[in-house]
Order: structure tokens, then sequence, then C-alpha cells
């Protein structure tokens, strides 16, 4: 919610709103993290986070506090980020699916509108990257970027004693490996780094195209594990700073057995690496934002930092996100734009599919023709939207499983009849439905399912979640008369992606 005095400063930061650099239409610029959870930043309040250059966007512009993800997994989240459609919708829900080519997207509007598209950077559309793939003139994707840094940075040089991680193996090698638990750096210095090279190449884009109407994403692989950072940034946090979170009395059976035989200082040294790696993706971020500020472009483009999810580090025995605690789903959200965004905290509830109607809305351009989410863009003038959100709304249909959130309760419901081929087997498997409920206000942490004490509450959210799937879901029509609620949940939460075939 936006306080007395945000307001005050948003009407003083209108009226004194600085002349812009042109005439021309705005540019964005959109910067993307993998696994940056909400609460390991700086301006979240977190006192261990170096994340210098992103509380200092934060204090520029609007940071929404309460914002998840609808989606605890890579691919479905960052093509819902696209789209403006719940993953179900947009007929991406597990980690391999590529996006159909015929989805409507951000990049394809804003090209529409004149704008010089480009990505560089992680994106998980599963196919090559090639000028004009969904909306982006120039594609630089994964495969790209793997491909043209290898050949700039040449082979691993040696570092002599200097201990550096291995190649990443995981579900391979134990966890304690692939997890980095020794917090030890890439192979490389911060010059070889496969990010240094994405953020050197967005500033090349930035520079080439100060003159010209961009919309340029630039997508982060830090901080997903094995949590890279270079040489240069051994050492940042010492482990014993870590402190282990707690495991609650009903964790045991659901915390996957590629984690259970992690130690303390192991996993203090896997928290460690993790924040060396977010503190170098802010690093990055600083480059970029730089160069945009020396070219004076600030007061002509949009700015939207953002992660696909958050993460567990240690919460309820996990490093992983894949599930629906809280740790996993609260990502950062941070808009800036001088001079027509204000500035302040945003606490009520946002979700990620909002983001793409807002960008479109500030820029003035043509709505996505199917939008689940709803224009932010109130809160960073200073007000309320019209109907802020009572609720969240995630899934995770590799399980099967969907989640609703309010203020106090969190609400999971799960058919358990899904073999997931995530690699987080746990003790069993396919246990069959179950719902879990959580009070947030007396259990903050998630510990104690309270589903039986409120099947009032139960049978209320579920209403919530079917409300949901049936006014976005593509095959609602199709959905069998007769079911009861939870049959009809059990209904909904299966994958139905299409095997589109990548060319």
């Amino acid at each position: 919610m936006v306080s007395r005095r945000e307001l005050i400063q948003t009407a003083a930061a209108l009226v004194a709103k600085p002349a812009r650099a042109t005439d021309r239409k705005p540019n964005l610029l959109f910067i993307l993290a993998d696994d940056h959870a909400g609460y390991v930043l700086g301006a979240d309040g977190n006192r261990l986070a170096q994340t210098p250059n992103l509380d200092r966007l934060a204090s520029e512009g609007t940071r929404f506090a309460s914002n998840y993800c609808n989606s605890p997994v890579c691919t479905p989240s960052r093509q819902c980020i696209l789209t403006g459609r719940l993953p179900h919708s947009a007929g991406v829900t597990v980690l391999e699916t590529p996006l159909a080519d015929d989805r409507m997207t951000l990049a394809k509007v804003l090209q529409h509108e004149g704008a010089t598209t480009g990505v560089i950077g992680k994106m998980h559309f599963n196919q090559p990257g090639k000028p004009g793939l969904h909306g982006f003139d120039m594609a630089w994707t994964e495969d790209v970027v793997a491909r043209q840094w290898s050949k700039e940075v040449g082979p691993v040089p040696s570092f002599g004693n200097e201990k550096t991680k291995p190649a990443w193996h995981p579900f391979q090698d134990p966890a304690r490996i692939w997890l980095n638990s020794e917090a030890l750096p890439f192979p490389r210095v911060r010059e070889q780094m496969k990010s240094t090279w994405v953020a050197r190449e967005a500033c090349r884009f930035l520079q080439e195209h100060k003159d010209d109407r961009f919309a340029l994403w630039v997508s982060f692989q830090e901080p997903h594990s094995p949590y890279d950072f270079p040489v240069e940034w051994r050492n940042k946090y010492k482990p014993e700073a870590f402190a282990i979170p707690q495991v609650g009395p009903e964790d045991t059976g659901q915390i996957p057995l590629i984690f259970r035989d992690l130690t303390g200082p192991e996993k203090q040294g896997i928290a460690q690496a993790y924040y060396t790696s977010v503190n170098f993706l802010d690093y990055n971020v600083g480059v970029v934002l730089d160069k945009l500020r020396q070219l004076n472009l600030e007061n002509d483009t949009l700015v939207v930092y953002m992660a696909d999810h958050g993460y567990c580090l240690g919460q309820h025995g996990r490093f992983e996100k894949h599930c629906g605690y809280d740790p996993a789903l609260r990502v950062p959200l941070i808009i800036r734009w001088p001079g027509r965004v204000s500035r302040g905290v945003v606490r009520d509830f946002t979700e990620s599919v909002d983001v793409p109607p807002t960008i479109l809305d500030l820029l003035a351009a043509e709505p996505l023709p199917i939008q689940h989410g709803q224009s932010l863009k109130p809160y960073l003038q200073g007000r309320r939207v019209a109907r802020p959100r009572a609720t969240v709304f995630s899934e995770y249909l590799e399980n099967e499983e969907a989640l609703v959130r309010t203020s106090r309760w969190k609400f999971i419901h799960c058919s358990g009849k899904r073999l997931r081929t995530d690699g987080y087997k746990t003790d069993n498997p396919t246990p069959g439905r179950y719902v879990r409920l959580y009070d947030l206000q007396a259990d903050p942490g998630e510990f104690h399912d309270v589903a039986l004490r409120h099947a009032d509450v139960v049978k209320r959210l579920s209403g919530e979640m079917l409300v949901r799937f049936r006014s976005t879901h593509p095959d609602a029509a199709a959905e069998p008369n007769g079911l009861g609620m939870p049959e009809a949940l059990d209904w909904y939460v299966r994958p139905r992606d299409a095997k589109v075939v990548a060319v």
C-alpha cells in the first residue's frame, strides 16, 4: 500500500518532471535474473545482501515488496512474463516446453510499435536463437551467447593453486558438489565471465541504438546454481555468517532425497555461494544501468528489474524452487522511469503476470490480446489500483500442484498422482491427493498444516483457485460435468503442454 508520505513525494516529483532528452517514444530496458529470491536484497531489509546497484534502482523508482511469481520454475514463469498469460494458458507449464511461435508477446507488440527489439541472455525458449524469434529482432539467447562467449574468451586458464569449481553436473554429482557448498569461484576472472560478456554486449546494443527507439531484454543466469562468480569475488562472505534455516516437524517426508545428507556447514557454504553470486549479478546490473546513464537515456527509458522466481536456501530442507513455499515464490520487482514513476514501496499483493500489462500501459502501447494480469500504473503514480489483489495464484504443474495465498492463509492443492521428473524425488513420490493450509499470521514459516481445523477456509480458497482456472484455462469448456471441487482441481492441474517441435 502506498503511504501518504509517498503520495506527497510523488506529486512533487511529477511537478518537477525533468525534460526528456528527445521527443521520441520511450524505450524499455528489461533486466531479468534467474532464481533471485525477493528476500536476498538490501532494499528488502536483508543486511547480508550486498546489492548496492539494485538498492539504488529501488530508491529511484517503485519496489513491489509483495510480488509473487505465477510458477516457481524457469520456463513457465518466463513465458508467463513474456506473454501476459498464466502458464496453463501460455501452453508452457513444464521446464522443457518451447513457447509456440504463434503466441503474442511483449516483444511482438513493441516491435509492431516501431521499437528495435533485442534479447541477450537466458530466456528458456527451448529452441535456437534466431532473428525474429518471438518478436526479437536480435535474439541472442543461451545458445548464441554460449557460442560467442566461448569463442571470445578461449580456453579455461590455469589458476595455479587456486581451487575453482568443477563442471556442473546436477543430480549426477552429490548435492554438496553441484550446489557449490565450498563456495568455489567459476574458473574465470571477471572480464572473462559469461555474464560480464552479456553486460558488455547489452552496453554495445544501447550505444548502437541510442538514437533509435529500443526494447532490450538483458537476462543474467545468476544466481542460479551453481551460483557463479569470478575468482576475484571469492571470500566476500564467511559461511558462518549464514544461519541454517529451521526445518519443521512436518518437513521430513517431503524434503527431496538429494538434500537429505547435506551437513550444516555445507548448507552454510551453499548460502555463501548464492549470496556471492547475487553480488556479482548486482555488479553487472550496475554496468548496464551506468551505460544507460552515460548515454543520457535514463529519462527516455522505462527500466524493469525482476526475477523469474524465488529460491529456497535451506527453508524446509530445500535448496531449489519447485514448491509452494514463500521463499520460492516472492520475487524482486523494481520499476523506474524518472519523472514518470513515483519513488516508494508498494506492499499490496502483485503477481508477475501483472508486469506485461503495466509495461504496455506505461508505454502507451496496444495491450496484449489476452492479459491475465492488471496494470500497476496507478501504484507507479502514487495511487492504488481500483481492485488491489486479495490473493495471489501460482502453479507448479510438474507436480500437479497449485496454490492461493492471502494475507493470512496459504492454500496448496496437489493431485499427488504425477511422478515428477524434475529430480526432486521424496519418500512417497505419488501420495495421492492432498491439501495443505498454513495460517501465516500464527505460522509465517509455513510449518504446521491446519487444513483439518479450517475446512471452511479450505473450501473458500479451493473455490477461488477453481475460479482462476476456469476463467483463464483454454480447456475450461471441456471440463467434465459433475466433478466435485477437488476432482475439478485435479483435472486442471494436469500439464497439457503442446509438443511443439523446435526448428
